[in-house]
Parts: C-alpha cells; sequence; structure tokens
C-alpha cells in the first residue's frame, strides 16, 4: 500500500487509532485524526500527534474533513455505518481498519485468534507456547500492543499471534492470517452489529482470504463454528482442523480417557500433549481454550513436549477468572472480561455453588433470561449494577435472590458481608463496562481494590 504524500484520516482515537496515526504519519502520509470527543478529553493525545505533524479534530466529525481525504482509517470502537462514513462510502472513497492497514506491512506469518470469549486467554497461551517451542514470536491485536504497531519488530521468519475483534474483522479485505481460529460465536455486540448474522460474517472474515495452504481451527462443541467449516471449504479454502472435549475429532486437538492428543490427518496416530488435570486453569471453557492453542501450536511447529510445559506453566491472565484473594475463608474472583451472558455463564460453571454474582454494566442488547436456570442451581444472589441493572432484574427476577447494588463498590460490599466461608463473590457482569468505566480492565481494576479494601473489615 504506497501511502506517502496520500491524505488519510484516522477516525477514532483509541490505543489503534493512536498507533495508526503515528505509523501513518512515520510513512510519508499527510495524517489527520478525527474524535467525537473534547480537546479537554484528549489532552494527553493531542501534544504528541502536533509533535508529528498530525492534524486534529476534536468534538465532532466534520463531512468536509471526511470528504477530502484519499483513504479513511477507522478504529474498532468506532461503528461503520456512522453518518459520515457512510456518506463517503458513496462517493468510492476507500475505509478500512487498523487490523487491514497493518496486513499491508506485517511480515512473517500470522496466527489469527477470534471468538466470542476466550480470545485473550488462548492468544496469550499460544504466544507463550511458541515462545518456549523456540519460535521468533510477537502477540498483539485486541489485547495489549495494536497489530500495526508490531509491524516494525516483525520479521520474515517470526509468527505474529493476534487477537481480533468482529469490530476488527468487519473492516478487513486482504487480512490472510495462514492460522486462524474461531473459539465459539454466541450472541455478543449485537447493538453494534444489529443482528447475529452479521455478527457471525464478521466473525468469519478471519477465513475470507485463506488458501487450501491455510489452516482454519474450529471448535467442534459449539454450534456456532459448524457452519463456518462448509463455508470456510468452498473455493478452495483452508484446511479445517477441529477441537473438541467431547469427541474424538479426525483431524485436531481432542480429549480421549482424560488426555489431550492431537492428529495432524485423518490418516495420522493421534499423539499425547498433555493429561487435562495437568491444566492450571479453572473451568470447562479454559479445556477448549487449551484445546484450541494445542492445535494450533502443532500446525505452526511446535512440539508436544514443549506445548505440555508451556501449559503447565501458564498463568490465568488478568481479568479473566482471576483469583483475587481470600478473606474469612470468601474466595473472590475477577473475571471482568465476561462482557457476554455465555462468558458470565462459563464463569458460573467453574464452581459448584454458593456464587454471591455481580452482574451488570452497560448492555449490548442481551438476553439475560438465558441465566436463570443457572442461577437457580449455582448462585446463592445476584448483585446489579451500571444501566443494565433494572434490564437484568426483569430478566432473572425469580431465579435468585436480587440486590440492587448500583456500584461496584457497593456490590462488594454487600455481597462480601453476605458470604459465608467457602463460598466464593464473583465478578462476572455479563455486560460491558463503559457506563461506569474506561475499560473492562478499569473495572477489574476497581474491583480488586475494594476487595482488598476488605480485608481489615468483617468477621473475625
Amino acid at each position: 500500500m504506497e501511502i506517502k504524500w496520500k491524505k488519510v484520516l484516522v477516525v477514532g482515537l483509541g490505543k489503534s487509532g493512536l498507533a495508526a496515526a503515528l505509523f501513518l504519519r512515520h510513512q510519508g502520509a499527510q495524517v489527520t485524526v478525527s474524535d467525537v470527543r473534547s480537546a479537554e478529553e484528549l489532552a494527553k493525545e493531542i501534544p504528541a500527534l502536533i509533535d508529528e505533524g498530525i492534524a486534529v479534530e476534536a468534538g465532532g466529525h466534520g463531512l468536509l474533513t471526511f470528504r477530502r481525504q484519499d483513504l479513511i482509517v477507522v478504529s474498532p470502537g468506532v461503528p461503520v455505518d456512522t453518518p459520515e462514513l457512510t456518506q463517503v462510502k458513496k462517493f468510492g472513497l476507500p475505509v478500512i481498519g487498523e487490523l487491514e492497514l497493518a496486513a499491508h506491512y506485517l511480515r512473517g506469518k500470522v496466527l489469527a485468534i477470534t471468538g466470542s470469549n476466550g480470545k485473550t486467554t488462548t492468544t496469550t497461551l499460544c504466544g507463550e507456547i511458541l515462545q518456549a517451542g523456540k519460535l521468533s514470536v510477537q502477540v498483539g491485536g485486541n489485547i495489549g500492543v495494536p497489530v500495526i504497531a508490531l509491524v516494525e519488530e516483525s520479521r520474515d521468519d517470526g509468527w505474529s499471534v493476534l487477537e481480533v475483534s468482529s469490530f476488527q474483522l468487519e473492516t478487513t479485505d486482504t487480512f490472510h492470517p495462514q492460522i486462524a481460529v474461531i473459539l465459539n460465536i454466541t450472541p455478543d455486540h449485537l447493538d453494534r452489529h444489529g443482528s447475529f448474522e452479521n455478527y457471525v460474517a464478521a466473525k468469519e472474515r478471519i477465513f475470507a482470504r485463506q488458501t487450501a495452504e491455510d489452516a482454519l481451527v474450529l471448535n467442534a462443541d459449539d454450534d456456532g463454528t459448524k457452519g463456518a467449516a462448509a463455508r470456510a471449504r468452498s473455493d478452495g479454502g483452508p484446511r479445517v482442523f477441529w477441537f473438541s472435549r467431547t469427541r474424538v475429532v479426525r483431524q485436531g486437538a481432542f480429549v480421549h480417557e482424560g488426555t489431550i492428543l492431537f492428529r495432524e490427518s485423518e490418516q495420522a496416530k493421534a499423539e499425547p500433549v498433555l493429561k487435562v488435570s495437568e491444566i492450571p486453569l479453572k473451568g470447562t471453557h479454559n479445556v477448549e481454550n487449551v484445546l484450541a492453542a494445542v492445535c494450533a501450536a502443532r500446525l505452526a511447529g511446535v512440539e508436544a513436549a514443549a506445548i505440555r510445559q508451556a501449559v503447565i506453566d501458564f498463568r490465568a491472565v488478568e481479568h479473566r477468572l482471576e483469583f483475587v484473594t481470600t478473606i474469612n475463608g470468601v474466595d473472590y474472583y475477577n473475571d471482568s472480561k465476561a462482557t457476554n451472558v455465555d462468558a458470565s455463564m462459563k464463569a458460573i460453571a467453574s464452581f459448584p455453588g454458593g456464587i454471591h454474582l455481580i452482574l451488570g454494566g452497560k448492555d449490548k442488547n442481551s438476553d439475560y433470561r438465558q441465566m436463570r436456570t443457572m442461577l437457580t442451581e449455582r448462585v446463592r444472589a445476584v448483585y446489579t449494577i451500571g444501566a443494565a441493572a433494572e434490564k437484568i432484574h426483569t430478566h432473572i427476577e425469580g431465579a435468585v435472590p436480587i440486590v440492587s447494588a448500583g456500584t461496584l463498590a457497593e456490590a462488594v460490599s454487600r455481597a462480601g458481608e453476605a458470604a459465608r466461608p467457602g463460598e466464593i463473590v464473583l465478578l462476572a457482569p455479563a455486560c460491558s463496562s463503559f457506563d461506569q468505566f474506561e475499560n473492562y480492565e478499569h473495572r477489574g481494576r476497581v474491583f480488586k481494590e475494594a476487595v482488598l479494601a476488605r480485608r481489615g473489615v468483617g468477621k473475625s
């Protein structure tokens, strides 16, 4: 992609938008950034941009600003159907995302991971396994480092392990991972995508450019991914590998008699990799994450012994079913990354019962009624917070006692007072964080701070 001297607009100044703007400027483009936030809200970012010769439009998007460009790069957090973007597309102006921009420059091979839940854990684990296998690897995308910021350090003989979201994938065209993983697809971000079908279509763009030389790894136990196999195989698409907790698969990774095995092809003998009991992470969903990582890593060339040791050494990622502490016999867990109903249910299923559950935040057009049976079986009480509290109350009323806490600090206090030794206080909110917090990491940190502040409070 030749962008020197081109006029490029970056829309949205999140982490990836800022990285994209700086990259484009260093490539010789004439860069403008546009954000709906005010200049005061962007006080930290603006000086660095101006120092680089990047123009800044704050406090809203000007249509003329959009129409004067040769290319528009959209940050993942910006909906692609905003009026300004919709209008300029009619004039044939190219609109791409930060992931698509990076795809034109990233060297080496790509292992890309998407799914409604488990992306961050699996991406982080894959990175550690490839590193244990002595491969050159860098990790980023929807976690940590934006993809565009990985370009400079990428190598022709290296791997980029990327977590990619539906927001990133919906603006891709040439993005081409050599190994693509879809962990699961359950309803999420329907407030952004409009329908489950649109959400699925965005996820499946991960294999849109794959060829018969590439590999697609799918979850054989997940209804949402089953249709992807047929669509991927059409027109010379990738080889499909499966992972499963419940059945033997023709090629891929599976559990048999308590051991994870990998089979490269239908004709190959299955090789043992590690025992399920050796996985240090809680929950059956994390067995699925490990299976996906085992499959992807073997396809990347890492030997079984190195995979086993990397999994054994792996620890939970922050904000993903993260153990915080025990106070007066009550265990506190932070799963702030559980931003949809399915993720929250998987967190609940990781414990046999005695759960004091904190739910709420910004609603994503979710159906919380799906949780009723599990709440009745395993949860002592639900403590609601944030903007979605009223809807959650309506959907789950009668299934479990509900406490309207309002704020996270109050929820921690009320749950901590009610919980008895041997029980659990769990933050698995089933909502996004943007009503009260900057992001799910901020929410998770506030939860941990509130928990740790309770050490000097309560029962003796």
